[in-house]
């Protein structure tokens, strides 16, 4: 199953994220390697929030992450949910749906 971890940043993400990038990059990275966390990034024009995109079992990993995340710890991220994705087109859907002539 897949989940999105939706943040919310504060206005003044940009010059705040310098101080904490490398340690949420690194929890980020990690997250990854152990294959939890597919994708990751922050919206532009405007960048107020941020979807990282979870493969796991529960929404545990993804709110775990949000738990030890230094940009959620330091304010960066003003708030914060796990949403379940049913995702049903792509390399690795949870569940492949094809049209009805196929």
């Amino acid at each position: 199953m897949h989940y999105l971890l939706i943040y919310d940043l504060s206005p003044d993400y940009l010059e705040q994220r310098k101080t904490h990038r490398d340690d949420h990059l690194k929890l980020a990275w990690k997250a990854q390697e152990r294959g939890e966390l597919v994708l990751g990034g922050a919206l532009q024009n405007p960048a107020d929030q941020a979807y990282l995109l979870f493969n796991s079992a529960s929404p545990e990993a993804a709110e775990a992450f949000a738990r030890q995340d230094p940009y959620v710890k330091n304010g960066i991220v003003i708030s914060w949910k796990v949403r379940p994705w049913m995702t049903v087109v792509g390399d690795d859907p949870a569940k492949k749906v094809y049209p009805a002539d196929k």
